[in-house]
C-alpha cells in the first residue's frame, strides 16, 4: 500500500462558547494557540480576540449576568488540580477566586453555569476530603459558605428564593438535596424508587421544582421534575417529563424565561439528539439537522431564537456552533467549517482535508458472558486482515463515541486499524452496564477486551499474531489487565497513565478521588484482597508483550508512581519497554507540543512491535 504522512495532534479545536447577556459577543475556548486559552468573537466581523496573555490551560468559560466578568475554569499547572479565575471581558483584572492550592475547584452545572441569578459564583472548593459549597462575589471577593463535607458538589444557587441544589455521593450513587442559604432547612430530592443515581440538576426560577437526570428505578436516565414545595414526604411524586427508548439523558439546559429548556440525548452507539421541552405542557418537539454527529454544551442565545453548541465528528474537531430554531440552520462560529483541519501553530501549520481520514464503523458482538459489546472499528485502506490496535477510554463511565481522533486516525495512515470498544462499565448503555464492571464485577471487563480480540480475528479484521493494546486512564489500568491476563493475545501494549497497583493508587491518590472510586474499585481495606487480585503488578511476571509507558510527571489523579513501579518491574525481567515522561503535565495532555510527541511515539511503537513499515 502506498504511505501517507500521519495526522498531527496539532490540528484544533473549540469548545464552550458562552454569549454576553446582551447577545453581542461569544466566549469560548479554543487550542489554537498551542494550549486551550479564551478567545472572543465579536458581533459583525470573523476576527477572534484572544484573552490575556497570562490566562493559561482555560478548559471552561462562562459569562456573568451582568456581562461584567467572565468565569474561567482552568487546569492548574503542573498538577490534577482546578482553578476558577474572573477577569473582565476586555482582559483586566484577572484573579483567582478558589482554587488555590493545595485546594481544588469545580463550577456549578446549573441554570445559569456556575453563576447564580444575581451574579455570584456557584463554586465547590475541596481540600483532602473535605468540600465546600461557596457563593463568592466575583467584584469584593466576599464568600459565603452554604455547606461543607466530602463528596460534596453545589450545582445550582437562586439567592432570590433562598435555596441551592446540592449533589451528594460517591460515583454511580450520587442524590441530590435542596438546601436553604442559611442551612436552616435541607430536603432530600426523592426521584424514584430503586437502585441508580442522580447526579445532574437545576433549579426552577422560582425554586419550588428541581428538574433533574435520574436512572433511579429504571433503566435509561431520564428528565423528571420533583416539587420541592411541600414539606419532605407531602410532595408529589416526581413526574417524568422526558424519556426516550433508545436514548439515554446527557444534560437539561432551561431558557432564561423557564419556560422551556433544550434536552441534550446520548443516543446508543454514541451520537446525539437535541430536543426542545416545554416545561409547561410537556410537548417536545426535536432538533433536526445537527451540524455534526456528536454536540455538547448546549446554551441558549439571548432572546431564545438560537441555540450555541459544541458539535464534532469523526472528521472534524470540536467546534462552537448556532443553531437557529426557526429555520434550523446551523452556523460555525469558531472555524470555516469547510472540510479542511487546521493545525494550531498559524502558517506553518498542517492542513489535513476530512476526505484523507477514516469513517468509523459501528460493531456489535457478545462477551464472554454474552452480554453485547459495541466498538468503532477504524480500517486502513489495504485488504484485511490487518495489524491492530485495542484502545480502551478512560472512566470507565466516559463513552468511545464517533469524533475526530487524531491518534486513531494516525494509526490508520500507518496502516494499522484501530478497534475502540465500549467495554462494560461504559455511559450510554443505561445504568446496568455501566454497573457491570463495579468491584467484583471488573473480572468482566478484562474479559470483554479479550472478547474484542476474538470478534475481530473471527470476523477477519485482525492479523491474529499482530494485535496490539492501550488506553489511557483506566484504559491504561485495563490494558495492563488484559497484557497480564492474556498475554498470549497481544504483540505490544501502550500504557498512558494506567493504575497498576489498587492498593499504592488509594494511597497516593488525591483523598476526594479515592473516597468517590470506592464505589466503582471497591474499599481499600474491606476489599484488600479482591483489588489485590485484579492489580497487574501482581502479575506482572505474564507480561510479555514490548510496553511504552506514558505518564504526567505531575498527576495527583493517577499518580506516577503506578508508572514507576511498571517501569522497575519490566526492568527487572528485562522486558522491552520505553518510559514517556512529560514534565509539567497533569493527568491530561495539554500543551500540543506534548500532544505531538505523544501521537508520534504512539504510532512509532505500534508500527515497529506490529511489523509495519515506517511512514516516508
Amino acid at each position: 500500500m502506498s504511505h501517507v504522512e500521519p495526522v498531527p495532534e496539532d490540528v484544533y479545536g473549540s469548545w464552550s462558547a458562552s454569549p454576553s447577556p446582551d447577545g453581542e459577543h461569544v466566549a469560548f475556548i479554543s487550542d489554537r494557540s498551542g494550549e486551550p486559552a479564551v478567545w472572543i468573537q465579536g458581533p459583525s466581523t470573523p476576527r477572534l480576540t484572544k484573552l490575556h496573555a497570562s490566562l493559561h490551560r482555560v478548559l471552561t468559560v462562562s459569562w456573568s449576568p451582568d456581562g461584567n466578568w467572565l468565569a474561567c475554569y482552568t487546569a492548574a499547572a503542573g498538577s490534577s488540580r482546578s482553578e476558577i479565575y474572573v477577569v473582565h471581558p476586555d482582559g483586566s483584572d484577572l484573579r483567582l477566586v478558589a482554587g488555590a492550592e493545595p485546594g481544588t475547584a469545580e463550577l456549578g452545572a446549573g441554570a445559569h453555569h456556575g453563576w447564580s441569578p444575581d451574579g455570584q459564583l456557584v463554586v465547590t472548593e475541596t481540600v483532602e476530603l473535605e468540600s465546600v459549597a461557596l457563593l463568592i462575589d466575583p467584584e469584593s471577593g466576599e464568600r459565603q459558605q452554604i455547606a461543607s463535607g466530602p463528596l460534596l458538589m453545589m450545582l445550582d444557587a437562586n439567592p432570590y428564593v433562598d435555596r441551592v441544589l446540592l449533589r451528594t455521593g460517591p460515583r454511580g450513587y450520587r442524590s441530590l438535596v435542596v438546601r436553604n442559604l442559611d442551612g436552616t432547612h435541607e430536603q432530600p430530592v426523592v426521584t424514584g424508587v430503586g437502585p441508580g443515581s442522580v447526579d445532574r440538576g437545576c433549579l426552577s426560577a422560582d425554586g419550588q421544582t428541581v428538574y433533574a437526570r435520574s436512572d433511579v428505578g429504571r433503566e435509561l436516565a431520564a428528565l423528571v421534575a420533583v416539587d420541592i414545595s411541600a414539606a419532605p414526604g407531602a410532595g408529589r411524586p416526581p413526574l417524568v417529563l422526558a424519556e426516550r427508548a433508545d436514548a439515554e439523558l446527557e444534560d437539561i439546559i432551561p431558557a432564561a424565561d423557564g419556560g422551556s429548556a433544550v434536552l441534550l440525548w446520548n443516543v446508543h452507539g454514541g451520537t446525539s439528539a437535541l430536543s426542545l421541552l416545554d416545561l409547561t405542557s410537556g410537548h417536545q418537539d426535536d432538533v433536526t439537522q445537527l451540524p455534526r454527529d456528536v454536540v455538547d454544551e448546549c446554551r441558549f442565545h439571548p432572546g431564545g431564537k438560537a441555540l450555541l453548541l459544541t458539535a464534532e465528528d469523526w472528521a472534524d474537531p470540536r467546534g462552537v456552533w448556532t443553531i437557529d430554531l426557526a429555520s434550523a440552520e446551523a452556523t460555525p462560529l469558531s472555524s470555516r467549517a469547510d472540510g479542511a483541519l487546521r493545525g494550531s501553530r498559524g502558517a506553518s501549520a498542517t492542513t489535513v482535508e476530512a476526505t484523507d481520514l477514516i469513517r468509523p464503523q459501528l460493531r456489535r458482538f457478545a462477551s464472554k458472558d454474552g452480554l453485547e459489546v459495541t466498538g468503532w472499528l477504524y480500517r486502513p485502506d489495504a485488504p484485511a486482515p490487518w495489524p491492530t490496535m485495542i484502545h480502551l477510554h478512560g472512566g470507565p463511565e466516559a463513552q468511545e463515541r464517533p469524533v475526530y481522533n487524531s491518534l486513531f486516525q494516525s494509526l490508520v495512515a500507518a496502516g494499522i486499524a484501530v478497534f475502540a470498544p465500549n467495554v462494560r462499565g461504559s455511559t450510554g448503555f443505561g445504568r446496568t452496564f455501566g454497573t457491570a464492571d463495579d468491584v467484583e464485577r471488573r473480572y468482566g471487563a478484562i474479559e470483554d477486551v479479550a472478547a474484542s480480540v476474538d470478534h475481530l480475528v473471527e470476523t477477519g479484521v485482525a492479523d491474529t499474531h499482530r494485535v496490539g493494546c492501550m488506553g489511557r486512564s483506566y484504559g491504561g489500568y485495563l490494558t495492563l489487565a488484559a497484557l497480564v491476563w492474556y498475554p498470549k493475545l497481544f504483540a505490544v501494549g501502550i500504557d498512558v497513565c494506567g493504575m497498576a497497583d489498587f492498593e499504592t493508587f488509594y494511597r497516593h491518590t488525591e483523598p476526594r478521588i479515592a473516597a468517590a472510586a470506592v464505589s466503582k474499585y471497591g474499599h481499600p481495606e474491606r476489599d484488600a484482597e479482591l483489588l489485590r487480585d485484579l492489580s497487574p503488578i501482581h502479575r506482572i511476571d505474564n507480561l510479555t508483550a514490548p510496553l511504552l509507558v506514558v505518564h504526567g510527571a505531575e498527576d495527583t489523579n493517577v499518580p506516577v508512581e503506578e508508572a514507576q513501579q511498571v517501569v522497575d518491574a519490566l526492568a527487572a525481567r528485562e522486558i522491552e519497554h520505553r518510559f514517556l515522561l512529560f514534565e509539567g503535565e497533569g493527568h491530561e495532555l495539554l500543551a500540543t507540543p506534548n500532544r505531538v510527541a505523544f501521537v508520534q511515539a504512539a504510532v512509532g511503537w505500534a508500527s515497529h512491535h506490529l511489523g509495519v513499515p515506517a511512514l516516508r
